[in-house]
């Protein structure tokens, strides 16, 4: 299986990577990731999974960003993983790691809601671009 990239106007999961990046202070309005990350709200096409939550909120400590981050995940639609997506997370990672690829447990589960759903991931993470060269996770992609 190869990577395949979506058109802009689908339902997107936005990994963790993208999203800090949106909320640091030190990166460009202008990055690639953060401009789309702005396209894709504004136009509804952004979902999310407890996982992604999770990752940002723990890394936030001050009481203001935190708020912003419950703020601005308030209105987005969770994906919430099955049994079956945790059946697979596994069958991707071990897809994975025999092609010399590793994939954390978190990653896997992101991986597996994505293709479960049929929903394109916007990341930076190049953990997942790997993957994609082995597990039919598409990855978001300019048009």
């Amino acid at each position: 299986m190869t990577a395949s990239s979506v058109s802009s106007t689908e339902t997107t999961l936005v990994d963790t990577s993208v999203w800090s990046l949106a909320y640091r202070r030190d990166t460009s309005p202008d990055h690639a990731a953060v401009s789309a990350l702005r396209d894709l709200l504004a136009r509804g096409a952004v979902v999310t999974t407890g996982l992604v939550y999770l990752e940002l909120l723990r890394g936030f400590t001050a009481v203001a960003a935190r708020a912003t981050v419950e703020a601005d995940f308030a209105a987005l639609p969770f994906l919430t993983p099955s049994r079956r997506d945790y059946e697979e997370a596994a069958d991707h990672s071990l897809t994975c790691r025999r092609a010399g690829v590793q994939l954390s447990t978190v990653d896997a589960m992101i991986a597996a809601i994505c293709i479960s759903r049929d929903v394109a991931l916007l990341t930076t993470d190049q953990d997942f671009v790997h993957a994609a060269a082995h597990v039919p996770l598409r990855l978001w992609a300019a048009p």
